[in-house]
């Protein structure tokens, strides 16, 4: 069962967490309803009304009183987005798009961009993230702008930067597990050109799932007992401005941060335990039969309810017990731009980062494994220059853009001495165990490709949108594979093994090579400037890679997009936006498990259709009181997909099989084709109030914000223990300024990204 279904069950019953919706784009910054929401989602910025895209839009304040302090809380700013936070790693799926794998050569199907920083890797989006300005969330493909694994959409956050005026902000703030967060900067200005900006934070929280000791047979008392899904960070960053002259611009920033944690462990059913498993000799207590020409009585889950038999506050842990992981990341990037005239700019962005994880984390698994990680190290660069500018009425851009990235990893899988026949404990302290497995993962990846995007009236109200991208990728690697039960035990212990004296080494030299061409053509229709009507298809795709086994190739999306957006009110107070999609996704990667001799493998299993209608509004009720709300309705399901069953087996001799079809030779792959896609709930609603108390000449704020999400599986098998119940989370909120208070945040957004209000 995985912990996310208990974490977010805690997390529906915290009343200190509070759930923005996307109309806190406009925040209690905003005071007047014709404030404009000035965004950069297509690489230079517009009003949010203009841009044909589905996006949320958070600022900074709104991002402060949600509690966001990683990508782990994506989804409380943007409730469309569903995360997915497996042992450190985060994986999201916007609108059914998702990545289900953290292997290697496996990417994001969502891009994620720091201030035009490029990052793909799940494990690396743990980190922490810290002093925005706002954060944008593109839903949909974006591959002519965002390049490759966009096939979900792009999440843009933009930082605070260097303010032109001395200033100095800090907040601390407390709440249940005795979650403690606190940060601080300051603004330093260096003459009329130059400014200085230095950020930091520091978090601290109780894990919130509750492990008491016991559980298992051979329980070790000093690992079992405690909690899981904690968090404990610190960071910081340095960031200057230079402005030479009134064309010419330089931002840059240098930053670092570490964590470390408990993450969250899964909780287990035991099928073995009187009433879980199937009985008498068929499938019953919730399992089906399944491949029914084998001789064998093969059962899978699909209606179980073992979910049930555990309490999710308080269940125990494995037997090795709590895991424990720590990672620490520095990263430079910067952004260089330059007036050619009045009706161009060409600008650089890079981004360099380090991320490394703590030789000494493990992480424990249902009932008796340990998977250590000994080496978890990633160097990232990316490059993008661009010429943006119009020529007559025409608005274009063009770029180039260089992606690479280095990993080398090296992992462990463990099984406790005592499955051996050694004793659990030596010495009172557990005894060590034998590597089942033991793999070096060392990558290289480089993407290169070049885009371009033009807008051309058509009329005065019609304008035509027309875009293209070619993006060539490579990535090699060399695996080295460890078998140590073909020539006896091997690795016994818990430390970092020498590969050149384990018994037997598989040495593969790897390699994939795929290109790809994306496009976009669309028509907006704006006949007033409180109206945009949009319509579009546009395409993105998920690069190609391997494994063990062998290669797979891209997957890729068609997406058929239309949307309406429309203030309304003398004053701009009401704003409406209608919008419908529909996605054709072919060459799914799916990672499932095909063979127990060879583990998991990744491979383009079918296709999905996806299909959904969104609505949002936000109404300024009064100059004192704002009301928002938003509704998004999604079909997500498979059309094929190719993949097996693990089974249970009541002759105990196989535990994973495809069918057997008498008209068709060897074993036939199951097709799960009509199943649901994993984190895609059918309903998404969300609601909220706020109001402003005058009091004297002080300000009370009250907000209230809540969503409701129904339920969803956590997998493709879409069995019943694989599911997330609906839920709503509730959060409310009091913010009182006293007179003469601070009324904005210090410092800006600089040129990329500047989230400004124009009455």
């Amino acid at each position: 069962m995985n912990t996310q279904i208990f974490r977010r069950i805690l997390l529906a019953s915290a009343c200190s967490i509070a759930c923005a919706a996307p109309a806190l784009a406009q925040g209690a910054d905003e005071s007047d309803g014709n404030a404009e929401i000035i965004v950069t989602a297509q690489n230079r910025e517009q009003n949010l009304n203009d841009v044909p895209i589905a996006i949320d839009v958070v600022s900074g304040e709104a991002l402060k009183e949600a509690g966001f302090s990683s990508m782990n809380d994506i989804d409380k700013i943007a409730p469309v987005v569903q995360l997915n936070q497996d042992q450190g790693t985060v994986k999201i799926t916007v609108r059914g798009v998702g990545t289900t794998s953290g292997d290697e050569a496996q990417d994001t199907s969502v891009v994620v961009n720091i201030d035009g920083e490029y990052i793909n890797r799940p494990n690396v989006m743990g980190m922490s993230l810290f002093d925005m300005y706002r954060v944008e969330v593109l839903r949909g493909p974006q591959g002519t702008l965002y390049g490759r694994n966009s096939t979900g959409g792009a999440i843009n956050f933009i930082t605070r930067k260097p303010g032109k005026e001395f200033g100095a902000n800090a907040s601390v703030s407390y709440g249940n597990y005795n979650a403690v967060r606190a940060d601080a900067g300051v603004d330093v200005p260096m003459g009329e050109t130059a400014g200085l900006r230095i950020a930091g934070f520091y978090e601290d929280r109780d894990g919130y799932n509750k492990h008491p000791a016991g559980g298992g047979f051979f329980v070790f008392p000093a690992f079992a007992a405690g909690r899981s899904d904690d968090t404990h960070a610190y960071g910081g960053r340095i960031s200057m401005r230079f402005d030479p002259s009134e064309r010419f611009s330089i931002n840059l920033a240098a930053e670092y941060s570490k964590r470390e944690l408990s993450p969250g462990i899964f909780a287990a059913g035991d099928l073995n335990a009187a009433g879980n498993g199937p009985t008498g000799g068929t499938c019953n207590n919730g399992f089906s039969r399944v491949a029914p020409a084998y001789s064998q009585v093969l059962c899978v889950p699909s209606n179980t309810n073992l979910l049930a038999k555990i309490n999710p506050n308080s269940y125990a842990a494995p037997n090795y017990g709590i895991g424990r992981i720590g990672d620490e990341t520095w990263a430079i990037r910067g952004r260089i731009a330059y007036e050619i005239s009045d009706s161009a700019t060409l600008s650089y962005i890079a981004g360099y980062r380090k991320y490394t994880g703590d030789p000494t984390s493990r992480r424990t698994l249902p009932v008796i494994y340990q998977s250590f990680t000994f080496q978890d190290e990633a160097g990232t660069q990316s490059h993008e220059l661009r010429l943006n500018g119009t020529v007559g009425n025409v608005i274009y851009q063009v770029g180039g853009f260089y992606f690479k990235e280095t990993q080398d990893r090296e992992s462990g899988f463990l099984l406790p001495s005592f499955i051996f026949g050694a004793p659990p404990f030596t010495n009172g302290a557990p005894t060590p165990g034998t590597f089942l497995s033991y793999f070096g993962r060392y990558l290289n990846s480089d993407s290169k490709s070049v885009f371009g995007q033009v807008e051309v009236p058509l009329s005065e109200t019609l304008t035509a949108i027309g875009g293209l991208r070619y993006t060539d990728n490579k990535r090699s690697a060399t695996y080295l594979n460890v078998s140590p039960f073909a020539n006896g035990l091997v690795g016994k212990g818990s430390a970092r093994q020498d590969f050149s004296k384990l018994a037997v080494v598989q040495r593969l030299p790897l390699g994939s090579n795929d290109s790809k061409v994306t496009w976009l053509v669309g028509l907006n229709y704006k006949p007033n400037a409180d109206t945009l009507l949009y319509a579009k298809v546009s395409t993105g795709f998920k690069g190609g890679g391997f494994d063990s086994v062998g290669t797979y190739k891209p997957e890729s999306n068609t997406a058929y997009e239309a949307g309406w957006k429309q203030t309304f009110g003398d004053r701009g107070q009401y704003q409406v936006n209608l919008g419908g999609f529909y996605y054709d996704y072919k060459d799914l990667q799916v990672s499932v498990l095909l063979d127990t001799a060879i583990g998991g493998q990744i491979f383009n299993a079918g296709k999905a259709r996806i299909w959904g209608l969104e609505a949002s509004g936000d109404f300024q009720i009064t100059d004192d009181t704002n009301f928002h709300a938003s509704i998004n309705y999604l079909d997500a399901k498979y059309k094929e997909l190719l993949a097996q069953f693990n089974v249970f087996d009541l002759s105990a001799s196989i535990n994973g099989v495809g069918d057997l079809d008498p008209t068709k030779a060897g074993v036939q792959q199951p097709n799960f084709g009509g199943n649901r896609a994993p984190f895609s709930p059918e309903l998404i609603l969300t609601a909220g109030l706020d109001h402003v108390f005058h009091i004297g000449s002080s300000t009370l704020t009250a907000r209230v914000d809540t969503t409701y999400k129904t339920k969803y599986f956590t997998d493709f098998y879409n069995y019943a223990d694989g599911t997330q119940k609906g839920f709503t989370q509730t959060g409310m909120s009091l913010e009182w300024k006293p007179e003469n208070g601070p009324q904005h945040l210090e410092g800006d957004g600089g040129d990329v990204g500047a989230c400004q209000g124009h009455s």
